[in-house]
């Protein structure tokens, strides 16, 4: 089969006749329709970001295809179903506390870099392997709509989020940096799980504009402009009600300050959920107020990706119409032009914006 191969950090992609997988128990052989390029990939490729991926390997994080085959394990899976790979693979033998791995990009842990030896090839390829569980059903599609289904792997981030703090329908959610990819995708997320209001924060005005024209008076932007006190200021005017919970989805290059500006912004009694990359480069802490933690009752906790469950709630949330992936435009391009994609990813980035090959 064809694949996009990366031999050596700071390479290009090689694209070449690879083996194609093989079926074992526990596993899926899926026929790869589409395969999103994230915005950061070529940071990724480069070496950039010091991801945890032993070479030499096909990348690609989830994809959208057609079950090939199936091991003798699977009960209800069939050829020919349409599913989502998820990339999130878990460890099977440690129902605890396992080890997780984003297959086709990075390792966290001693333990994942183990699994990752067997599922390490990702979406860049006509064909990939997959745990069982991992190949979720999403339904009968038309051949020319796998692209668009592709922003599942973005709505499911901040999904992953909003779902861990239990947002309720009626509640009011304030989504930190709000104009990027993820948090653009959980604006839209949180409106369809009934949220009375969404405060969305970012520093790109043209983006807040957008989402606002998008989505109407349920949601209210706030520019952030850089001064802690006065920002939080601002975005408690923006919300007519107490904030009940608040996601942040800042990216690295973001700073402490403007994590605690939109955390300190909660309601007494209110959650937070933190999935950004703050502090990926220089491992700094949030420097949050014992005594207002633990006077105000606040819930903190982080997040990486979403529960297993996630999927299938997701699905149901597009089928119904509450999610609509026609507010994603996308780019397509062929596996011999995953090169040319991994750069139009990095210069087109942005709120509902998507760069997809389909192989």
């Amino acid at each position: 089969m064809k694949a996009a191969v990366l031999k050596a950090f700071g390479s290009p992609l090689a694209i070449e006749s690879v083996p194609a997988p093989a079926l074992g128990t526990g596993e899926v052989i899926v026929d790869v329709a589409a395969t999103r390029v994230l915005a950061y990939a070529k940071e990724v490729f480069s070496g950039e970001r010091q991801y945890l991926l032993g070479l030499p390997a096909i990348p690609g994080p989830g994809a959208v295809g057609r079950v090939r085959a199936v091991g003798p394990d699977a009960a209800h899976l069939a050829t020919g179903d349409w599913v989502y790979c998820d990339p999130t693979v878990r460890s099977r033998d440690d129902v605890v506390a396992p080890d997780i791995l984003l297959q086709g990009w990075t390792a966290r842990s001693d333990g994942s870099l183990r699994l990752q030896k067997h599922f390490r090839h990702g979406s860049f390829a006509e064909q990939m392997r997959v745990p069982t569980e991992n190949a979720v059903r999403i339904g009968t599609l038309d051949e020319a709509a796998a692209a668009s289904w592709c922003a599942l792997g973005t709505l499911l981030v901040p999904y992953g989020g909003l779902a861990a703090v239990k947002l309720a329908a009626g509640e009011a959610v304030l989504i930190n940096g709000a104009t990027g990819a993820f948090g653009s995708a959980g604006v839209a997320v949180a409106l369809a799980m009934g949220a009375s209001r969404v405060i969305a924060t970012g520093r790109n005005g043209r983006a807040l504009e957008d989402l606002a024209r998008r989505f109407g008076d349920r949601v209210r932007t706030v520019k952030m402009l850089g001064n802690e006190e006065d920002d939080r200021a601002r975005i408690q005017r923006a919300a007519p009600e107490p904030i009940d919970c608040v996601l942040d989805l800042l990216p690295p290059a973001a700073t402490a300050s403007q994590v605690r500006t939109a955390v300190l912004a909660v309601r007494p009694h209110g959650r937070v959920v933190l999935m950004g990359g703050v502090g990926m480069s220089d491992a700094g802490g949030l420097d949050l107020p014992y005594s207002w933690l633990m006077r105000n009752c606040i819930t903190l906790r982080g997040q990486w990706m979403y529960a297993r469950d996630a999927i299938a709630r997701m699905v149901g949330l597009i089928r119904a119409g509450l999610v609509k992936l026609d507010d994603f435009h996308f780019t397509t391009f062929g596996l011999d032009d995953a090169n040319e994609a991994v750069a139009h990813a990095a210069d087109n980035a942005g709120p509902f914006r998507m760069t997809v090959i389909r192989p």
